[in-house]
């Protein structure tokens, strides 16, 4: 199981470093105090977390790192293999153990405590994996050690979760990055790194992040939302689904569009799970999110430059690199810079059915930063020949945003038609009309069929899709419960 420590042998985890003593009113590691700022009504309490006295948490923290100290000294880490349920079950009578020869004046509760954190720090993510254990949390923000934000339900909300200082938050960064091989320190202060669950990290240390290092970590759940889910929560329609499912599987080139937070990484994954499991599909992310559940699937992943600047593998090499993979679909996870050309010459050149994301506001404003981020290639072409390979390799635009209140919807379904002079045409098949907010401050609407047939509708037909052409006819699908 785990062995004791030879003299002199390094232990392979090491315990945070101390705290230093905060002169008094101090309001952070190297800023100036800033004005006492009143916490808001909803502020949070962590769960299963007994509350403690503000006189005590100070001893606490540090009888907690004289703990973990100690557990260092007495276990060989490295040497620690097995199951982590059967380790941290005996690392736990272990650490008791330790407690008990602390004889401190502990109450149950706050032993307990003691207890689980000193084995969060050990196995996970120290003050995080409270939160962590949370499924209906969905983001986590952390400004800096003192500060710690989570959304539940659509609504950002203050917790009681904090962290020693700002060096105890770096350690925690440095557990979560160096896990995927990447590094955070001031030659790299900004990292992308994913948790073990697919859960996606951003963090930006010191210097550029002034009041402490800054993590945000997107949570992506144990069951992932499937297609039931959207029409459970109306953020689609039957219609609508079997209608993507056609298009998918009748291999147009889909693109997925919406601002921060609007679930576009997770509308991409369930349209990938209509690609048929008898095709090679091959992902390219910069942290890896997607997940596939087809038995053929190659998943690339970038890579940051090394300590010296060298070694950097960006979006674009393995997207060139891909298409000598002899892939099925390509699927990736979100354009942003002048791999979009690339992207676009695949869908161009043989590789139907294609899958990426992109940040715009809007279909149309879909055409405008593909033409900005293809521009950024380096290649001087008129932006005539850009709109013609944009409306030659792409079919269909999806919308997808996160709405007043917190619910996220697909807006619009939009078919890209061609050219007409110099302008991309396009024709909404599917719509939300937004028509109110709800009592509970929710945006509510109806999904409505604009009467338009997509003119790609004999293609998918003839992949075997069974589309009743009066779907398209003018009409009402789906109603939000507010409506009804």
């Amino acid at each position: 199981m785990f062995g004791k420590r030879s003299p002199g042998s390094a232990p392979n985890a090491t315990a945070p470093p101390p705290a230093p003593k905060a002169p008094a009113n101090s309001g952070g590691d190297n800023a100036a105090t800033p004005p006492k700022k009143t916490a808001p009504a909803n502020r949070s309490a962590a769960p299963s977390r007994p509350a403690m006295a503000m006189g005590k948490i100070e001893q606490f923290n540090a009888l907690k790192m004289r703990l973990h100290r100690k557990l260092i000294d007495k276990l060989d880490l490295s040497r620690m293999v097995g199951e982590e349920d059967v380790l941290r079950q005996q690392v736990k009578e272990l650490v008791t153990q330790l407690a008990d020869e602390e004889n401190t004046l502990l109450n149950y509760n706050e032993r307990q405590r003691l207890v689980s954190e000193v084995l969060d720090e050990t196995f996970g993510l120290g003050p995080l994996e409270v939160l962590l254990t949370d499924p209906a949390i969905s983001d986590i923000l952390v400004n800096g050690p003192k500060q710690v934000y989570v959304e539940k339900g659509g609504k950002l909300t203050l917790t009681e979760i904090q962290f020693r200082d700002n060096a105890h938050l770096m350690h925690v960064i440095d557990k979560i990055v160096s896990g995927v091989g990447r590094r955070c320190d001031e030659t790299c202060p900004l990292v992308d790194a994913r948790l073990k669950d697919g859960s996606r990290v951003n963090a930006v240390i010191p210097p550029l992040a002034i009041d402490g290092a800054s993590m945000s970590i997107r949570r992506f759940g144990a069951d992932p939302l499937t297609w039931d889910d959207y029409v459970n929560f109306k953020s689609c329609t039957p219609e609508i689904r079997d209608f993507l499912q056609a298009c998918v599987e009748g291999h147009l080139n889909i693109i997925v569009v919406g601002g921060t937070g609007s679930g576009k990484t997770t509308l991409l994954n369930n349209l990938s799970s209509f690609i048929p499991e008898t095709e090679r599909i091959v992902t390219i992310e910069d942290a890896a999110e997607l997940q596939l559940r087809q038995p053929h699937v190659v998943r690339l992943e970038t890579r940051p430059a090394n300590i010296e600047g060298k070694g950097k593998i960006a979006i674009r090499d393995l997207l060139i690199n891909s298409l000598r993979m002899r892939p099925d679909r390509i699927v990736v996870g979100e354009c942003r810079g002048p791999e979009t050309l690339d992207m676009l010459q695949a869908m161009n050149t043989g590789h139907d059915g294609s899958l990426t994301t992109l940040h715009a506001n809007s279909t149309r404003d879909c055409v405008s930063r593909v033409e900005t981020m293809v521009m950024m290639a380096g290649f001087d072409l008129p932006v005539r020949a850009i709109r013609q390979q944009f409306a030659s390799a792409v079919n269909v635009i999806i919308s997808a945003q996160r709405l007043t209140g917190g619910p996220r919807k697909i807006v619009s379904i939009t078919e890209v038609t061609g050219m007409e002079g110099e302008i991309v045409t396009m024709q909404d098949i599917f719509q939300f009309e937004q028509v109110g907010i709800d009592e509970k401050g929710r945006a509510m609407g109806q999904f409505v069929a604009t009467g338009i047939r997509p003119s790609f509708l004999e293609r998918i037909k003839a992949c075997g899709a069974n589309i009743d052409p009066a779907l398209f006819n003018r009409q009402v699908l789906m109603k939000d419960d507010a409506l009804e």
